[in-house]
């Protein structure tokens, strides 16, 4: 590994940190939480992007299913730290890696697939449509399940600080 690839690997976690920082202050979570949502984005995003960029690269599918996972098993140990549930940094440091420009790309090829009148030009344009389409969906389905595992894992785990939040609201 180069000291480039490395500082590439810092800089594509340390944007997905400040995109899970927005994320995160949306649904309004302890202050705690903001950070650990940042942290588990980088880890999760880099984590992704060194998956993508080494020797023998995965494609984005299976690498944000890694991720994912990773932050999920991440959110646990955290969710018992600070008594708050998984899912409100859990969420928010996934988010970054949702793949908008497949989706945007998806609905360009197929505007322009209905705009034209050749026939050539027309099936490019749907093949692109159909890749870019379950490009996106792919990726979402593997950051869903990828996040949603250690929760089935861990179950008793993940819920004892819901729990425990619950037991200090009564007293």
């Amino acid at each position: 590994m180069t000291v480039q690839f490395i500082t590439e690997i810092i800089q594509d976690g340390a944007f997905a940190a400040i995109a899970a920082i927005g994320f995160a202050i949306i649904s309004n979570p302890p202050r705690k939480a903001i950070l650990i949502s940042a942290l588990l984005a980088a880890i999760g995003h880099g984590l992704r992007y060194f998956l993508m960029h080494t020797a023998m690269p995965l494609e984005i599918a299976t690498a944000s299913f890694f991720a994912a996972f990773s932050i999920g098993l991440l959110a646990i140990p955290f969710a018992k730290a600070i008594h708050c549930p998984a899912e409100v940094f859990s969420f928010p440091s996934l988010l970054p890696m949702i793949p908008g420009m497949f989706a945007y790309k998806s609905i360009l090829a197929l505007t322009q697939f209905m705009q034209t009148k050749d026939d050539t030009a027309s099936l490019k344009y749907l093949v692109e449509f159909c890749h870019n389409g379950a490009t996106t969906i792919f990726v979402l389905f593997a950051l869903v399940v990828g996040a949603a595992i250690p929760v089935f894992i861990f179950h008793r785990q993940s819920f004892t600080a819901t729990r425990l939040l619950k037991k200090l609201v009564k007293k």
